[in-house]
């Protein structure tokens, strides 16, 4: 690789166990319900439910959490260019801890997720500098 070549912006490392124990690769999908289910409760929303014209109801979800930071960090790049240290932190923590989840659940780890601890999964993200690197417009076509 060229030394002057830009890291990306986003960079995942996941320090992967030399043998995963049989026991709880046989019990992690019971072992990852209560974990699951605090992920779902804090990124999630209610949702909608829709029933088509067959009669078979379909649920949508909202965005919950991470969707309405999305929104409001989009507005706030498009009207003030701006982008808050605390709400990329706040979304970088989530990603991570999302990250933790399904590294555990892909049995990539045999460390049950932490809330608090990076433990075996190293997610680094790169806070931008709106003015330099973002373009105030561009959250309105994506």
């Amino acid at each position: 690789m060229a030394d002057d070549a830009q890291p990306y912006a986003a960079r995942l490392k996941i320090t992967y166990p030399d043998t995963l124990g049989r026991v709880t690769t046989l019990l992690r999908v019971f072992w990852i319900i209560p974990i699951a289910i605090i992920l779902g409760l804090i990124s999630a929303s209610g949702g909608t439910r829709v029933v088509t014209q067959t009669g078979e109801t379909v649920r949508t979800s909202g965005g919950g959490v991470l969707g309405g930071l999305a929104l409001a960090t989009a507005l706030m790049i498009i009207f003030r260019q701006r982008y808050p240290r605390w709400w990329f932190d706040f979304a970088c923590e989530m990603v991570r801890f999302g990250s933790r989840v399904a590294a555990y659940g892909a049995l990539l780890t045999d460390q049950y997720p932490s809330t608090v601890d990076e433990q075996s999964v190293h997610l680094e993200i790169d806070y931008p500098n709106v003015e330099q690197d973002l373009n105030r417009w561009l959250p309105l076509v994506k």
